[in-house]
């Protein structure tokens, strides 16, 4: 900033205090995607109905709805809704100059409230100097019309109309939202998180609070071969193993093997219906074993975890050793096992891995640690993700702030240290950070953190006493199957308990809400995802269409803007072409949250703060320069 001449100094301080007083961008929210791409990727590019919303703005006294569907349909997949067009025979001239036209005035009306500088830097770059010349029109003398028009007709006649097109409908999406912010769980359940996460990175402007599918993965990566076992028998559990097979380039043939050999039929083991591909028998059956082994696997591994580390009070997760023959001994009852796969247990030393065992997850383990498209997809996470947020007052979380009955925060020690509330989940990232940070030394002690943020008591995104993996897997009693949850869920409903929260986090509970994933919102029971008179919402509203069937809906999503937030509730994606055919949109039913009587400007969000403290301190350096001046 020293280095600035007198002038420099000037000029950047009025373009920052004039930026303050524009209107602040749209925030779009989304939460538990789990793998749903074709989802997640047309609410990312409807805007969760922002941009018909704006449509109908503009066009809503001249077009009629069916032409008004069409039109955002080309502004969602420009290539894809022109390619029907043109086996329809209709892109004649006329039709390009009309799209033209009402694509560029949509362009104005969404680039309005940014400067020049920053829709400059979101034009496609083949097409950068036309379009600013095309975006501001109304800046420009009457007689310039002809100039306009002869640039688009221009387009046409070079047959560029169709690329031009496409990137003004991109530029629509890129504008019509401003920063993304995804609350967890990207990974497991659905079959294309890796196609998820591509879209992330090429993403304008993001964040990422870590979900407790999400940490899995990122454990596995740094080397936490319990954290790998649950990858691996989660994937196979969805018949998703093809996600860490071709996606990810892992070699699971010695897996297979391993699975063969050791493992038979238990119909208990089936994979689910994967609702994207019908899997062959074969891969039915290898999903059977390979969920079979890497269950016993995961057991054994996560035994020797909670063995060596006596801090996390995980005692009661030992089973294996509570095994008598097909009799589990478990809180001073018998009961009997079902499903049983336990061949591979050494009932001596029922956490120990065979050598088969111990060389398979040593050769999956470095493989994951060596995989390219995970490496670039997990350091990613790592750079845009944290387990919480503060950004525009509101606080960001996936799972729960740990608290106890009585409101106070849960404790939770490790070795000497005890940690609760904010200084808890500042501990958490500081040891994913480092584990990722040390994941070619593997740190073990960093590692084991990692998996206790998938299972543990005191995680964050866990929230539940323990873990009944392998109750669900092997007991039939229902009452085994519970999982208690953290007092928080109970809690969150309580207006001063959320505002307490808040300020913990140093967020502003009289001008934001706590915004939560992780928990589906059983809309079909009468379940409400807003709580708390509007300081907790929550938003995980079923992407995964295996939650769909509690929820009764396909998603929820948040966006704010300028003029409040509301909150879009979305009825289940079907299949992309269809939508596409059809002009099917997803979007079923908006709620407004809270509507402000005067708009928010750029001034009062994070980003203006930061904003503030640049135009301060160059004020100070303009004032040293002119006492200098004197």
């Amino acid at each position: 900033m020293t280095r600035l001449t007198r002038n420099e100094l000037i000029a950047e301080i009025i373009n920052l205090e004039a930026i303050l007083n524009l209107p602040k961008g749209t925030e779009h929210f989304v939460s538990d995607l789990h793998g749903e791409f074709e989802a997640f990727d047309h609410i990312l590019r409807n805007g969760s109905g922002s941009i018909k919303e704006k449509v109908r703005i503009i066009f809503g006294k001249k077009l009629t709805d069916k032409e008004i569907n069409s039109l955002c349909f080309l502004i969602y997949y420009p290539q894809e809704k022109l390619a029907l067009l043109k086996e329809e025979q209709i892109l004649t001239f006329d039709f390009w100059q009309q799209k033209i036209e009402q694509l560029l005035t949509i362009v104005r009306f969404c680039s309005c409230k940014y400067t020049r500088s920053k829709v400059r830097k979101a034009l496609p770059e083949n097409y950068a100097y036309i379009l600013e010349e095309l975006i501001y029109p109304y800046d420009e003398e009457a007689d310039k019309e002809d100039y306009f028009k002869q640039i688009i007709e221009k387009i046409i006649d070079l047959q560029e109309a169709e690329f031009f097109v496409a990137a003004l409908c991109e530029l629509i999406q890129r504008l019509v939202v401003d920063h993304l912010h995804v609350i967890g769980d990207i990974y497991d359940r659905g079959p294309y998180p890796d196609k998820i996460m591509e879209k992330l990175i090429n993403y304008h402007s993001v964040d990422i609070q870590f979900g407790n599918h999400d940490i899995i993965w990122l454990g596995a990566f740094c080397g936490s071969k319990a954290c790998l076992a649950n990858v691996l028998r989660i994937s196979a559990r969805y018949g998703n193993l093809d996600l860490v097979e071709d996606s990810y380039g892992i070699n699971l043939e010695s897996l297979r093997n391993f699975s063969r050999k050791h493992y038979t039929d238990n119909l208990h083991f089936q994979p689910k219906n994967n609702p994207y591909r019908q899997l062959s028998t074969e891969e039915k059956i290898d999903s059977m074993l390979i969920q079979q082994a890497m269950t016993i696997i995961q057991q054994k591994l996560e035994g020797q975890i909670i063995i060596r580390r006596p801090d996390f009070k995980m005692e009661g997760r030992l089973l294996l050793d509570k095994l008598e023959g097909n009799i589990l001994k478990l809180n001073q009852k018998n009961y009997s096992t079902v499903n049983s796969c336990f061949q591979t247990v050494n009932m001596d030393f029922p956490y120990q891995l065979s050598n088969e065992e111990d060389q398979l997850m040593e050769d999956l383990s470095q493989q994951f640690k060596e995989s390219k498209l995970l490496e670039k997809h997990m350091s990613f996470l790592v750079e845009k993700g944290s387990l919480y947020l503060n950004y525009n007052h509101n606080l960001l979380i996936h799972g729960c702030i740990p608290l106890n009955e009585d409101e106070t925060f849960q404790p939770i020690q490790f070795k000497k240290y005890t940690y609760s509330g904010k200084k808890l989940l500042d501990y958490f990232n500081q040891c994913i950070l480092s584990a990722y940070h040390n994941r070619h030394s593997q740190i073990e002690e960093l590692t084991d953190i990692i998996w206790y943020l998938w299972c543990g008591e005191g995680s964050s995104l866990f929230g539940k006493k323990a873990m009944k993996t392998f109750e669900r897997y092997f007991l039939k009693e229902k009452e085994t199957h519970a999982e208690l949850k953290n007092p928080y869920y109970k809690l969150r409903e309580d207006e001063q308990i959320c505002m307490k929260l808040m300020k913990e986090f140093d967020a502003d509970p009289a001008l934001g809400s706590i915004i939560n994933g992780h928990t589906p919102v059983k809309v079909m029971n009468g379940e409400a995802p807003i709580k708390a008179n509007g300081k907790m919402l929550v938003i995980d509203g079923g992407f995964s269409k295996s939650y769909q069937k509690i929820t009764g809906i396909g998603g929820y999503t948040l966006i704010s803007n300028s003029y409040g937030m509301h909150l879009a509730a979305h009825k289940p994606f079907t299949k992309k072409e269809a939508a596409i055919r059809n002009s099917d949109d997803i979007v079923s039913s908006r709620q407004i949250i809270d509507r402000k009587n005067n708009r928010i400007k750029v001034r009062d969000t994070t980003i203006g703060q930061s904003l503030k403290e640049d135009a301060l301190n160059l004020q100070k350096v303009l004032t040293k320069k002119q006492r200098k001046l004197e």
